[in-house]
């Protein structure tokens, strides 16, 4: 996939900068914040400042917090938003805890997200033999736990890099401005 930070702003675009523009291969279990100065950054802003005509404000921001593995502010953001995409990122955290229990309980609020089927041909690009049919939340939330307990296996790569994925189209859809990004006018 190809992502670019510029499309979210400079400010967002300089904060991304400082650990992979948003292309890094975040862990699949909680892990220390990989950068302070993007966490002093994140939260000396509020969401409308970063993202002042975004779909989602909060949930972009719990996802810039997620992103650089601020596992606490994600996950504070993400509870305080009352939405499928807060609730997305509430169950992405709770993935990475990992609480599967929790997770799924806030993949159940979520419902069929508009990112599913993105990620679901992305999934399949990866991995043709491995996904089909629509995309299944659940079932990848047992996927990342499995490949989590065969670190350094293609499994594990292979979880890294849809998760990845996830994070880029659910970030892209709540942050971009509606009519913009991958999902216009969606």
């Amino acid at each position: 996939m190809n992502f670019e930070a510029r499309l979210y702003g400079e400010t967002v675009a300089e904060i991304l900068a400082l650990d992979g523009n948003g292309a890094r291969l975040m862990p699949l279990v909680k892990a220390a914040c990989s950068s302070a100065e993007a966490r002093r950054r994140l939260g000396a802003n509020d969401a409308r400042s970063l993202f002042p005509r975004a779909r989602a404000p909060e949930a972009a921001l719990a996802g810039l917090y997620f992103y650089f593995n601020c596992w606490d502010e994600a996950h504070e953001v993400a509870q305080n938003g009352n939405t499928p995409d807060g609730s997305y990122w509430h169950a992405i955290v709770h993935r990475q805890e990992p609480d599967e229990g929790n997770a799924g309980y806030w993949f159940g609020r979520v419902g069929r997200h508009p990112v599913f089927p993105a990620l679901r041909d992305e999934a399949v690009r990866l991995a043709p033999s491995r996904f089909a049919g629509e995309w299944e939340p659940f079932a990848f939330l047992r996927f990342c736990a499995q490949a989590h307990r065969q670190p350094r296996s293609d499994l594990e790569k292979l979880a890294l890099e849809i998760q990845r994925a996830e994070w880029q189209l659910l970030f892209d859809y709540c942050a971009a401005t509606v009519g913009a990004g991958r999902y216009s006018g969606g």
